[in-house]
C-alpha cells in the first residue's frame, strides 16, 4: 500500500459432493471463507500492528449425511453389507429434506429444511499488536471479537424394528406416501426410528490477551493475561420420525405407524432437547519461564489462575417435590408437565476460581541422547454447555493429572520420543439416551476416566528427498465410578455399571506409518497408514469390531510461487468396515451379545475410496 503497510486478501471455498448423492444439497459441504488482513509497522520496525477481517459461512451437511447406515453384525467383530446397501457409497436420509418440529422457546410447531438448519456463519474482527522495546521486553496484545450462529444438525438412529418377527405380528401398521401422494401400506421388513436433533445457538464473543515476554541469557519469562466473555442464546429441537430399511439400495422413505399417528414426526423435544441463555466470563493471569539451568538441564514451568463466572438460565426444572420434571412430548418453555409442573427458565448463577500448573524438564546425558518428562495438573469448572440439559450437572471442580516421562535420542538422520504417560479426569458430566424398546429415556451421570499408555514416535530421513515418520502407541482408558439406571413406563430398570471397562470406540493399540518422498524440489509424493486395534461399540463392552487399516496418499505440486496443485486418495485399499457404536445398543450386556449373530444393525463407518482435489492460488 505504502511505505511500511502491508495487506492481505484470501479465500477459501470447498464444494465437496461427498461420495454419495442426496436430495437436498449438490454439496455435503459447503463452505466459504473470506480474510481481509492490513499491517502497518511503525516506530523503526519495533511495532507492528493488524487489523484482520474474517467471514465465514458453512453448511456441514455430512455431520447428519454420513452419520450411519446398517450393516449385518456377523457377532466376531466383523460385519457384512446389507443387500446391495453400499457402505459409505448408498445414502441413508430419506429423500424428504424437510423437517417438523416444535420450537423450545415458543412453542410453536414449524418446518425448516435439514440443509437450512445447518447453516453456521461468523463475522469476526480481529487487531493485534507486537512492539519490541529498548531494554528487550516484547509486548503482544490481541483484541477480537465474533458474532457468529452455530449450528450442528443430527439424525441419530434409535432402533431397528422388525416387521417380520413373530413378536410383532398385527402390532405396527406403517404407512406411506408414493411419488403421488397417495397412502400406501409399507411392506417392508424393517424400520428404521431415527431422533432429529437441530442444534443451533447465537453467539457474541470477545477475547483480550496481554503479554510481556523477555530472553535473558539463559531463560525466556512470559507474564500475562486473558479476558475472555462469551454470550449464548441456544436451544436444541428434537422430533422423532421412522424410515424405511431399503436392501435394494434405494432413497429410504419415510413411513409412520397409523395405529400410532397420521403423521410422520412425533414426541417432540421429548429426548434431547435443550435450552440454555447467558454469559460466561473468564479473567486470568499466567506466567511461564523457559530456563536452561546448566547445558545440559532445562526447566520449563508455569502457573494460570483463573476466575470464572457463570450467569443465566435453562429448563432444569423442578417440581413441589424438587425432583427434576425431565423432558417429555411436546416439552417446551411454557408447557405443562403431567403433574401440573409449567416448564419456565431456571436461574444459574456461578463463581469459581480455576487453575493449573505445569512443569517440564530435559536433561541431555549426550550430545544426542537424554531424559525428558514433564507434569500437569488442572482444576477447572464445568463450562455453559454443560446446563444444557433438562437438569443440573455436577458442578464439582474437574480435576485432571496428566504425567508423561522417557527418553530422546536426536542425530543427523533421526529424531526418536519414547514415552510413558497417565492421564485421568474426574466429573465428565454425560447424558445416555438409553433405549428399550421403542422408548428411549435420558439417563443424566457424572464419571471419572483414566488412561495410561507408552507412546513411541520416530522420524527419519534415511537418504535425501525421503522422509518416514512411525508412530506407535499402546493405551488402556477406562472408566471410573460410571454407574447410572433408569426406568421405563413398563417397569423394566436398565441398569449400566462400565467401571473398569475400556472406553468405548477407543483403541488400546495405534500406529501410523507416514513415508514420503520428494520426487523434485516441487513434487511430493506421500502416503499414511494408520491402525486402530479393536474397538467396543457399547459401553458395557457387548459390542465390538475388529481392528482395521485407513490408508491415505497423495501428491503434491508447488506449480508455481502461488500456485500449488494437490491429489489426495482416501482408502486405497478400499476397505469396508464399520467404526464407532452402534445404535440404540447400550443397555446391551455381554452375556445377550453373545446369542446375537447376522443381525442389522446401523452405525458409522469406515471412509470409502476417495479422491479428492485441491488447489491454491495466492495473490
Amino acid at each position: 500500500v505504502g511505505s511500511d503497510w502491508y495487506y492481505s486478501f484470501n479465500m477459501y471455498q470447498d464444494f465437496d459432493p461427498g461420495t454419495f448423492k442426496i436430495k437436498s444439497t449438490p454439496y455435503q459441504d459447503r463452505t466459504q471463507i473470506y480474510k481481509a488482513l492490513i499491517t502497518k509497522k511503525y516506530n523503526g520496525n519495533r511495532g507492528e500492528f493488524t487489523a484482520m477481517y474474517k467471514y465465514a459461512n458453512s453448511h456441514n451437511v455430512y455431520n447428519y449425511a454420513t452419520q450411519s447406515a446398517p450393516f449385518i453384525y456377523v457377532g466376531d467383530g466383523s460385519v457384512k453389507e446389507y443387500g446391495k446397501f453400499k457402505l459409505g457409497t448408498t445414502s441413508y436420509l430419506p429423500i424428504d429434506n424437510e423437517m417438523t418440529y416444535r420450537d423450545m422457546r415458543t412453542g410453536e410447531l414449524k418446518q425448516t429444511t435439514l440443509y437450512d438448519a445447518c447453516l453456521n456463519k461468523a463475522s469476526e474482527v480481529t487487531l493485534m499488536n507486537n512492539y519490541r522495546f529498548d531494554n528487550g521486553l516484547n509486548w503482544k496484545a490481541t483484541l477480537k471479537y465474533d458474532h457468529s450462529r452455530g449450528a450442528m444438525v443430527y439424525q441419530t438412529p434409535m432402533a431397528i424394528i422388525d416387521l417380520k418377527s413373530a413378536a410383532n405380528q398385527g402390532v405396527y401398521k406403517y404407512m406411506y406416501r408414493d411419488i403421488d401422494g397417495q397412502t400406501k401400506a409399507y411392506d417392508g421388513q424393517y424400520v428404521q426410528t431415527r431422533m432429529s436433533c437441530l442444534n443451533a445457538g447465537t453467539i457474541d464473543e470477545a477475547l483480550f490477551t496481554s503479554e510481556l515476554s523477555k530472553r535473558f541469557k539463559t531463560s525466556t519469562f512470559r507474564l500475562g493475561v486473558n479476558e475472555w466473555f462469551y454470550h449464548i442464546d441456544y436451544c436444541s429441537n428434537t422430533t422423532m420420525y421412522d424410515q424405511s430399511v431399503p436392501s435394494d439400495g434405494s432413497y429410504a422413505l419415510r413411513v409412520w405407524d397409523a395405529n400410532q399417528r397420521d403423521s410422520y414426526f412425533y414426541d417432540f423435544n421429548k429426548n434431547a432437547s435443550e435450552y440454555y441463555k447467558g454469559s460466561e466470563n473468564k479473567l486470568a493471569l499466567y506466567f511461564t519461564h523457559d530456563w536452561d539451568v546448566t547445558k545440559k538441564l532445562n526447566l520449563y514451568y508455569g502457573a494460570r489462575l483463573e476466575w470464572q463466572r457463570l450467569k443465566g438460565e435453562n429448563a432444569a426444572v423442578k417440581n413441589a417435590q424438587g425432583e427434576y420434571v425431565g423432558r417429555f412430548a411436546d416439552y417446551y418453555l411454557g408447557a405443562i408437565a403431567a403433574d401440573g409442573t409449567k416448564i419456565t427458565p431456571a436461574d444459574l448463577s456461578y463463581n469459581w476460581i480455576n487453575y493449573d500448573f505445569s512443569v517440564a524438564a530435559t536433561y541431555k546425558l549426550t550430545d544426542n541422547f537424554g531424559f525428558t518428562g514433564d507434569f500437569t495438573y488442572i482444576v477447572q469448572h464445568p463450562k455453559f454447555e454443560a446446563f444444557a440439559p433438562a437438569t443440573l450437572p455436577n458442578v464439582d471442580k474437574i480435576s485432571v493429572p496428566l504425567g508423561r516421562a522417557g527418553i530422546y535420542y536426536n542425530n543427523s538422520w533421526l529424531s526418536l520420543t519414547s514415552l510413558f504417560s497417565y492421564i485421568s479426569k474426574t466429573n465428565n458430566n454425560s447424558t445416555l439416551n438409553l433405549q428399550h424398546g421403542s422408548e428411549i429415556k435420558a439417563a443424566p451421570l457424572a464419571y471419572d476416566i483414566q488412561t495410561w499408555g507408552w507412546t513411541t514416535d520416530a522420524v527419519a530421513h534415511p537418504f535425501k528427498g525421503f522422509d518416514f515418520h512411525f508412530l506407535f502407541t499402546y493405551q488402556k482408558p477406562t472408566y471410573k465410578k460410571f454407574e447410572t439406571s433408569v426406568t421405563f413406563n413398563d417397569g423394566y430398570t436398565g441398569t449400566i455399571n462400565a467401571t473398569g471397562n475400556v472406553v468405548a470406540e477407543i483403541p488400546e493399540v495405534l500406529i501410523e506409518l507416514d513415508p514420503s518422498y520428494m520426487i523434485t524440489k516441487d513434487i511430493k509424493l506421500w502416503t499414511s497408514f494408520r491402525y486402530f486395534s479393536k474397538t467396543y461399540a457399547n459401553i458395557n463392552e457387548a459390542y465390538y469390531f475388529n481392528g482395521h487399516w485407513e490408508t491415505f496418499g497423495g501428491l503434491n505440486w508447488q506449480a508455481t510461487k502461488r500456485l500449488a496443485l494437490g491429489c489426495t486418495v482416501v482408502n486405497f485399499l478400499n476397505q469396508t468396515g464399520a467404526k464407532g457404536s452402534i445404535a440404540g445398543a447400550e443397555l446391551i450386556t455381554k452375556d445377550e451379545a453373545k446369542g446375537i449373530k447376522n443381525q442389522i444393525m446401523t452405525g458409522s463407518y469406515l471412509r470409502p475410496f476417495t479422491v479428492e482435489f485441491t488447489a491454491s492460488l495466492k495473490f
